[in-house]
């Protein structure tokens, strides 16, 4: 129908009504009031279009006026109040409370400055205290009520758990888990070399071990034994301590010519702490200063005692690099395997260990695991940390793939949707739909915890606030209300507009790293070096990202926006990357072994430190006499010195000290000897001398003449390399 019709008939219709309460308030007599039409000369009851709103106006407003009292009442009854009340709950940060009193950010801030809540650390997403919310609204001119809370039924408990223990029965023997462990280039990667006849020292960067590897070797008599590799250098502690959780055995490796080291030590420790039995590997006996006796000897004061002291440690002396008496350390480990007795059921859901993950780029996430309990196979759904599997592929050690891996055997698992993190428990669950209620009962129950510890923070800080606030109100006593709350505003009102997110200003004594490693233990042993760092008063260290996997461009804008640099551990950054941060400036530090990235990261600290600036005496002379000269008309103080060390030199700075204070520094006006102007005074010489800005010497006083020069500091952090 046509849209000009339309509107048309809508406009009769509305002119119809008009006319019936015209018709209806003609004839109503009331409060003997006799109300009187709008009569217009053309159409007495048929007012023309451009009228209508006009009468109707008229006619309604003189209705209002003749209202009965019953009418009257009516109206004034109360209506609830909706506008100018605020709904209020527990909790509500200051964002909310602005969006449910319809106003800014500022004016909660603004409210705020009268109380006890110290505004510079708030942001719009803190969260306020019940009774600072009530005060905020009540200050505002409204009224609040509070919000019908919503009691939250208690969450059922939905995560996976371990099987209880299987009947003995049930129960197969299965290979032992071996960890290597000992001091950093004792020979420890060699050995497992020689005894899976692999190159892996040669593919190390710097012989050294960087990451956990789990490795299966079939010995000649067809037993087998499961060896974990572990970092021998002292910043993968953490990473040891973490390998000797998962292993039966551990066999210690000392260096028969260096005997006990510091991560010998370490190593010691972490096996007693892990209740873990010892096999003691004397290596590099084939040396001519071996001295394997000595390093039992050494080994009694830390309470490890080999068998012919009367103990119960194996000791055996081998060459790892030429490969002597290897067998009888691997049969030495799996006769200690068999009175240990190592079962495991083989049935069931599986249970494991993740020991070490990482990013692939082609396979995705992928984790090295060590199998405790059951089978595993293809298929099977596992849930590890706050991340879940289906398992796609499976393979060993040499990257071939497998079928099945039963208990104790070490394998490389594909199809995790996130890498979890090295030492996290590995469960095999029902189905997917079972994994994603456990991940998602496992993150709910994180950020409960995180909420817990949030609001106990909040509070302490708050209760401190209001103890410095109680404290500034009593010093303000004297003053009068209206005084106190003028002087609390001047005082506070800067506040309001330095938010700390709008404070965009970079502080040049910051370094901001970015962190990128090959695996998830490798990152973890570098942030747990830089949690070591003390020495924020020099250059703050702040680390703006970490995660595993190659340097990507968004590193490269990370690192732009916080002026920061990007430290690549065992990664790559393609030509693209390369490029971009060429283009932006940001640099790029890519290493393979650990302790020269902590190096190259002190020299980025050091580089950030300001000049500090060193004064280098040149020569002391001490005042005999003083005396003034007439120059124009200015009387000139002069000293008269005898240089008693090295020479005075006028080109150079000065300052005086009297009783061991420094009173003046400046520069000399004039030098003198024998009525001559000289440069420069040796020692032993006599001179006189006039300070700049006529500074007055005293009998006794020392001049010292010294040159300023500017020293690169350097951080005093030591991380222990």
């Amino acid at each position: 129908m046509n849209r000009g019709l339309v509107l048309k008939f809508e406009n009769l219709v509305q002119f119809r009504g008009a006319c019936q309460q015209l018709r209806a308030l003609s004839s109503r007599k009331v409060h003997r009031a006799q109300w009187k039409p709008v009569q217009s000369s053309a159409h007495p009851l048929c007012p023309q279009p451009w009228q209508r709103d006009k009468v109707i106006s008229t006619a309604l407003s003189q209705h209002r006026h003749l209202a009965t009292k019953e009418e009257t009442k009516k109206r004034k009854k109360k209506i609830p109040l909706t506008q100018g009340e605020v709904e209020i709950r527990r909790q509500m940060t200051i964002e909310e409370l602005a969006r449910a009193m319809g106003k800014d950010v500022d004016h909660i801030y603004e409210a705020l400055l009268y109380t006890d809540v110290d505004l510079d650390s708030l942001e719009p997403d803190s969260v306020l205290h019940e009774d600072h919310i009530k005060l905020i609204v009540k200050k505002s001119g409204m009224k609040y009520k509070s919000a019908k809370l919503k009691e939250e039924k208690e969450r059922e408990n939905k995560d996976a758990v371990k099987r209880p223990p299987a009947e003995p029965a049930a129960l197969t023997p299965r290979p032992p888990v071996v960890t290597i462990l000992g001091h950093v280039d004792h020979g420890k990667t060699t050995l497992l070399d020689s005894l899976r006849k692999t190159q892996v020292a040669a593919m190390e960067a710097g012989g050294i071990t960087q990451h956990i590897g789990a490795f299966l070797v079939h010995l000649p008599s067809g037993e087998k034994i499961t060896f974990l590799d572990t970092p021998g250098h002292a910043a993968f502690s953490a990473m040891r301590a973490r390998g000797t959780h998962v292993t039966d055995i551990v066999v210690l490796v000392v260096a028969a010519e260096d005997g006990v080291m510091q991560q010998t030590i370490e190593s010691i420790q972490h096996a007693k702490n892990a209740g873990v039995p010892l096999v003691l590997a004397i290596n590099k006996c084939d040396k001519p200063e071996a001295d394997p006796e000595r390093v039992k000897k050494e080994l009694l004061a830390h309470d490890v005692v080999c068998e012919e002291f009367g103990g119960d440690v194996q000791a055996v002396n081998i060459s790892a690099l030429k490969g002597e008496n290897l067998m009888v350390l691997a049969e030495a480990t799996v006769a200690l395997a068999e009175m240990l007795e190592l079962k495991a059921d083989a049935t069931g859901l599986v249970e494991g260990t993740v020991i070490e993950s990482r990013k692939d780029r082609g396979k995705g996430p992928v984790t090295t695991a060590i199998i405790q309990r059951g089978t595993l196979r293809k298929g099977c759904v596992l849930v590890a940390g706050k991340t879940w599997a289906k398992v796609r592929f499976m393979f060993d050690e040499n990257g071939k793939a497998v079928e099945a891996a039963s208990p104790g055997i070490p394998v490389e698992i594909m199809g995790w949707k996130e890498v979890p993190s090295a030492g996290d428990e590995i469960l095999e669950v029902e189905s997917e739909q079972r994994a994603h209620e456990v991940v998602a009962w496992r993150t709910y129950a994180e950020q409960q915890e995180k909420l817990k510890k949030d609001v106990e923070v909040i509070e302490a800080k708050q209760k401190a606030h209001r103890m410095e606030y109680k404290e500034k109100q009593q010093k303000l006593a004297h003053l009068t209300w209206r005084q106190r709350k003028a002087v609390l505003y001047k005082a506070n009102k800067h506040q309001m507009f330095s938010r700390s997110k709008e404070r965009t200003e970079m502080d040049k004594n910051v370094l901001s790293v970015i962190v990128k490693g090959d695996v998830d233990g490798s990152v973890e042993a570098i942030l747990n070096i830089l949690d070591s760092y003390d020495a924020d008063d020099e250059c703050k260290l702040e680390i703006i990202h970490f995660g595993m996997g190659d340097i990507s461009e968004t590193d490269i804008s990370l690192a732009e926006a916080f002026n920061g640099v990007v430290f690549g551990f065992s990664v790559k950054a393609t030509e693209g990357t390369k490029q971009l941060a060429a283009k932006k400036g940001v640099k790029i530090k890519l290493h393979n072994v650990i302790y020269k990235l902590i190096e190259d990261l002190k020299d980025e600290l050091n580089s950030r430190l300001p000049s500090a600036t060193l004064e280098e005496t040149r020569g002391e002379a001490s005042v005999l006499n003083v005396f003034s000269v007439t120059v124009g008309k200015n009387k000139v103080p002069v000293a008269g010195c005898r240089v008693q060390k090295g020479l005075l030199d006028r080109r150079m700075k000065f300052k005086l000290l009297r009783s061991g204070d420094v009173i003046w520094k400046g520069s000399l006006s004039s030098l003198r000897h024998h009525k001559e102007d000289v440069q420069v005074i040796k020692s032993g010489m006599d001179c006189g001398l006039s300070l700049d800005n006529y500074a007055e010497c005293k009998i006794g006083d020392e001049i010292i003449c010294y040159e300023e020069k500017e020293v690169k500091q350097t951080t005093s952090w030591d991380p222990g390399f």
